[in-house]
């Protein structure tokens, strides 16, 4: 799920911050015509994307999921790589301050009996730093690490409800 300790070896010309987590930019809140089923669909997409990054950057503030919104927008298949990422942290007794930025791009919707859908995002990790907790510095990263990458995510709608399947950070700058 772009996962935060995996990406600390990606490389790109950017240096600077640490890994992500979102905050919401235009493009999350944009939505296609009222009458519209599948632009009704793309924002409910994009919806579930944003609530799941802000899950995601709750939890990493605090090494741990618990009191997140992580399992109403994350199924367990896409919340283990985030757990991995979890007890690591909690291991190295890190945690991240401030947050990603999103910027998904239009989600492609498939209905189906399960209907399906996908996007591309370009998160920016720029702001999103990895802190020591103890003394509150932050850790250094590798400065060929990645700070702004692509990233993927497929969706599944589960009765009325769209959940995060997958996502994968790409090691490809944006």
């Amino acid at each position: 799920m772009g996962s935060l300790l995996a990406l600390a070896g990606c490389s790109d010309d950017d240096s600077g911050a640490s890994n992500s987590a979102p905050s919401e930019t235009s493009s999350t809140r944009q939505s296609a015509s009222p009458s519209s089923s599948e632009g009704a669909e793309q924002s409910a997409v994009l919806a579930v994307y944003a609530r799941s990054w802000q899950a995601q950057a709750d939890a990493y503030a605090r090494a741990s999921s618990t009191g997140t919104d992580l399992r109403k927008t994350t199924t367990l298949r896409a919340l283990g790589s985030i757990e991995q990422d979890l007890k690591a942290m909690r291991e190295a007794g890190q945690v991240t301050a401030g947050k990603p930025v999103i910027h998904p791009g239009h989600p492609k919707v498939m209905a189906g009996e399960i209907p399906r859908a996908t996007l591309t995002d370009c998160v920016d990790t720029a702001n999103w730093t990895l802190i020591d907790k103890a003394t509150k510095k932050k850790v250094p990263l590798p400065s060929t690490r990645l700070v702004k990458y692509v990233s993927t995510a497929k969706f599944e709608k589960w009765g009325t409800k769209w959940m995060v399947t997958e996502l994968t950070a790409q090691d490809q700058s944006c």
